[in-house]
């Protein structure tokens, strides 16, 4: 019998849900989403509001260790509170290369989503960008950015706080992403 695939959702407030109820997040919907053609699918739900690079580090061991089975993906969202922190971006990469190198030293294939920095803070960005692209090329991860086109900036797309998305937002981010997990599954 053949398992139903496991997803491992891992990262920041974009993946915890912030502001959201549990069903509106991104791990849940994405599970919803993929419900009917890969049935009993799991999406865990490792994402914690506030989370930086060293972090997810910090708790991925734990976390891979108290599964009860290997997932066939990681979807990776990590990596704006780097830059809202000001942590330096050469740490910034060598954290997210190691986050990336314990999913594949465990055969778990890498989603590495990126966001794309609003203009307020382009300029405080400008060294973190192709870092993801960069990890990806160098370990084989594929690379994907968590907002499509027409969700940033809106502001039916957002809570009240103007920065986190809203289930609309949620909801268009797991149909652009639909694709390449069914791809990588």
């Amino acid at each position: 019998m053949i398992e139903p695939p496991l997803i491992l959702a891992i990262g920041d407030s974009l993946v915890a849900g912030y502001g959201l109820h549990a069903s509106d997040s991104f791990p849940a919907q994405l599970q919803a989403s993929l419900e009917h053609q890969y049935s009993g699918v799991s999406v865990i739900n490792a994402g914690v509001t506030g989370d930086t690079t060293a972090d997810v580090v910090r708790r991925l061991p734990r976390l891979l260790s108290s599964l009860d089975r290997r997932p066939k993906l990681a979807i990776v969202q990590v990596g704006p509170n780097d830059v809202l922190r000001q942590v330096q971006a050469a740490r910034t990469r060598a954290q997210l290369e190691q986050i990336v190198l314990s999913l594949c030293n465990c055969g778990i294939p890498v989603l590495l989503t990126t966001v794309e920095p609003p203009a307020l803070i382009r300029d405080r960005a400008a060294a973190y960008l192709g870092i993801h692209e960069e990890l990806a090329a160098e370990h084989g991860a594929t690379v994907w950015p968590f907002f499509p086109p027409g969700v940033l900036g809106h502001s039916d797309m957002v809570l009240a706080d103007r920065v986190h998305p809203n289930a609309k937002a949620i909801s268009a981010v797991v149909a652009a992403m639909r694709l390449i997990v069914e791809r990588m599954l």
